[in-house]
């Protein structure tokens, strides 16, 4: 997503697990942007994702990661919360962080995917991206391509929203 930039991008260390905390997805992309920070000594940006399903007043939210056990069980409680409800509303909602090399946030952008929930997933072996429907693609979230990733998804989004906040904070001219 941010492979545009002039900027070298490099993976958190494999070292790093932060516990997800914070009561809100800005609050726990802080605690592992700050961390990574603090670690590698280095500007972070860092994320939290969560789906967002109206019909269950957000839920699971911040919460998505730990929803279930696995990827099949978080579909099949989801899909069962749900039951036959016809109100099938939802989004990706991601929270980017930029924090500086000592882990003080610096930025933060939010980026939302909106669609609806499948009855079944289109795919077998997927996660929720796997029954979430995206209306104006015609396809679920999870068989998006790379290019429409980067342009609806909800952290391409973030990612566009926080990018000039980072061109700035590392003092490169915009391209």
């Amino acid at each position: 997503m941010l492979g545009p930039l002039p900027v070298a991008i490099e993976l958190q260390p494999k070292e790093l697990n932060v516990e997800e905390t914070g009561k809100t997805y800005l609050e726990n992309a802080l605690l592992k942007g700050a961390a990574a920070a603090k670690i590698t000594h280095n500007w972070t940006i860092a994320d939290d994702s969560g789906l967002e399903v109206d019909a269950l007043n957000g839920e699971p939210g911040i919460y998505s990661a730990r929803f279930a056990k696995s990827n099949k069980e978080k579909i099949k409680k989801l899909l069962n919360l749900m039951g036959d409800t016809p109100y099938r509303s939802a989004r990706f909602h991601s929270v980017m962080v930029l924090c500086d090399p000592n882990g003080s946030q610096v930025s933060h952008a939010e980026g939302i995917c909106w669609g609806e929930i499948l009855k079944s997933p289109t795919y077998l072996g997927g996660e929720f991206e796997s029954i979430f429907w995206v209306k104006e693609t015609q396809c679920s979230y999870g068989e998006l391509s790379d290019v429409q990733l980067a342009k609806i998804g909800s952290r391409g989004k973030a990612a566009r929203a926080i990018a000039p906040d980072l061109l700035s904070s590392l003092k490169i001219n915009s391209i």
